[in-house]
Parts: structure tokens; C-alpha cells; sequence
């Protein structure tokens, strides 16, 4: 039983990703509509063909809401900034 939970919500989530309930002609005539595509585009992936915009993305880049690690690779890739990763709360050699 629980399987099958695990499974469906794996599967609702793979959906949800893939399948977005909306018409792109309106979100591109506002800018939040705008932040919403390039978000997903960076998210996601782009659809074939397609390419992710960098200007857009250096318009946008402090209120793009994007995944931690995308975002250190692509400060990386725009900018040439390379960050750390987070120093650990506790070290491993000391309890």
C-alpha cells in the first residue's frame, strides 16, 4: 500500500512538471508571465528548439526563483562567480 502511495505521488509530480495548465500567448504579455517561462525553461529544460534566452536571464536573475545548484552553475557560466559550497554546521571529526 504504501508503495502504490509513493508511486502515485511520484507520478502526479511527473505530470505536474510536464504538464502546465496555462495559455503561454497571455503569460507573455506581463512581465510575472514572462519570469514564469524563463523560470520553467530553467527548471525544467527548454522544449526543442528552443533556447533560454540570456538576457532575459540577467534581466530577471534576482527574481528568478530556480534550483540552488542551477543557480551556482549558471553564476558560474554568466558571471564567472564560483561559490563554496555551505560549510557544515558540525564537523565530522568533532561530536
Amino acid at each position: 500500500m504504501i508503495v502504490n502511495n509513493v508511486y502515485s505521488l511520484w507520478y502526479n509530480y511527473r505530470t505536474m512538471v510536464l504538464i502546465w495548465d496555462y495559455d503561454i500567448n497571455e503569460l507573455k504579455k506581463t512581465e510575472q508571465g514572462r519570469i514564469l517561462i524563463l523560470e520553467r525553461m530553467i527548471n525544467y529544460g527548454p522544449d526543442e528548439g528552443e533556447k533560454i534566452p540570456l538576457a532575459q536571464v540577467k534581466k530577471y536573475w534576482d527574481r528568478l526563483n530556480i534550483y540552488e545548484n542551477r543557480r551556482r552553475l549558471l553564476s558560474l557560466l554568466i558571471w564567472g562567480k564560483y561559490h563554496s559550497s555551505r560549510a557544515s554546521k558540525k564537523s565530522f571529526w568533532m561530536k
